[in-house]
């Protein structure tokens, strides 16, 4: 008899995004007239930069012609991409990547689901709250977890993200192996600090823990006192593993690209408490489970790199933070408590009433979609996140809306 994978039971009944899009999708069934303003799921609006589609065109010429057409490239990413990452993404700002450690992917969403077949099932996992939902679910569905009770999963570590504590968890009390960090972070849009993090990472190498450090908001980091790697911390090489996509960066959302940095001296342990390096797990699993980003698409990754990809990644990434100052001058002046919207993309709010509820008043009322923070933890009850992905009119046009509604 074939028997599932009875975790996946444990699941609450939808994903967040799915229930948003529901709840969309009857409304503007009932409001065929209503023009929807959607400020909830980070889908980027705004074009690939040219220099991007210059090298994608050019790749996809190469392509046509027998003699500069590619067949499978290497699993782990083109030697170009590569090298272009470990230069300007971590050996800039004094971060010791070496190209072969850096794994090219289809998405850094995947990858922070995937490292967790490389590890053992008996782990205990400690993950923010508010936290981005896959890294909860594909623990779940890995059956790293109990059953699922008052907005939380048995068996998991929630460390809280609170106002109080500036929406960056402390360390835990108790000993965990496993640790979900995000910074600038997803909901919340809080970043950390040097100090922070090295506190982060002086308790992953006592207790011979690691660290998942997802880092694909990195690119609309502002403030130079703040780290734009886990790398930049000394002894992170040993404890950490790092996500990066170009999805937010450089619109790659529909594109389809990301890379994992997994560091050579990055151990894990087996029973015996010998040590292994995580690279040459992740190479196995990376080798025998995907096949390679296309190759016009690396090609359209490694032109972020040029010089008119930087400066164009850098005003695509400026006009995203225009839409958050926006948005955060507009929710602060309605007496809404706010973080984020100024090394990130979100803004998270106080709503002062139940996620969903005002979930609802905006999109029945305004037409205007945020994100439930309840979805995103206990500790997001009571909040919602706006998303500044989006044209600048058109946020410009949810806000006003946004005001009428809420002044009644």
């Amino acid at each position: 008899m074939i028997k599932i994978n009875e975790n996946y039971l444990k699941l609450q009944s939808s994903y967040l995004f799915s229930d948003i899009a529901k709840r969309v999708n009857a409304f503007a069934a009932s409001n065929p007239d209503r023009q929807i303003i959607r400020l909830g799921i980070g889908d980027v609006t705004r074009a690939l930069p040219g220099a991007c589609i210059a090298a994608l065109h050019g790749a996809v010429d190469e392509m046509s012609i027998d003699s500069t057409f590619r067949g499978y490239g290497p699993e782990q990413g083109y030697e170009f991409l590569r090298e272009a990452i470990a230069q300007n993404d971590f050996q800039a700002v004094g971060a010791d990547i070496h190209p072969d450690e850096v794994f090219v992917s289809d998405g850094a969403k995947c990858d922070t689901g995937n490292i967790l077949e490389i590890l053992s099932s008996n782990l205990t996992i400690a993950v923010p709250d508010p936290v981005y939902p896959v890294y909860v679910d594909t623990n779940v569905m890995a059956g790293r977890t109990g059953g699922w009770s008052d907005g939380r999963y048995e068996g998991l570590v929630y460390l809280e993200a609170t106002e109080a504590n500036g929406y960056v968890p402390e360390i835990p009390n108790e000993r965990v192996d496993l640790i979900y960090l995000c910074f600038p972070n997803n909901p919340t849009g809080a970043t950390a600090t040097r100090q922070q993090l090295s506190q982060w990472v002086a308790y992953a190498k006592e207790n011979k823990a690691l660290i998942l450090y997802d880092a694909a908001y990195v690119a609309f980091i502002r403030d130079e006192s703040l780290p734009r790697s886990i790398y930049e911390i000394e002894g992170a090489r040993g404890v950490a593993i790092e996500f990066r996509s170009f999805s937010k960066t450089a619109g790659f959302t529909g594109t389809r690209c990301a890379y994992t940095v997994v560091p050579k001296s990055c151990v894990a342990y087996d029973t015996q408490m010998k040590a292994h390096d995580l690279h040459s797990l992740w190479n196995r699993r990376h080798t025998t489970k995907f096949n390679g980003v296309s190759y016009p698409v690396q090609r359209a990754a490694e032109a972020v790199y040029s010089d008119a990809g930087k400066e164009q990644v850098r005003q695509l990434t400026d006009y995203y933070l225009r839409n958050a100052s926006l948005i955060l001058e507009r929710m602060t002046g309605l007496g809404y408590t706010c973080a984020g919207g100024e090394n990130s993309p979100y803004i998270w709010v106080n709503a002062r009433m139940d996620s969903w509820e005002f979930f609802d008043l905006l999109l029945n009322k305004a037409a205007v979609v945020c994100t439930p923070g309840s979805g995103f933890g206990a500790c997001g009850r009571g909040y919602i996140r706006l998303s500044a992905f989006n044209q600048h009119e058109q946020v410009e046009v949810a806000m006003d809306r946004i005001e009428e509604v809420v002044r009644k």
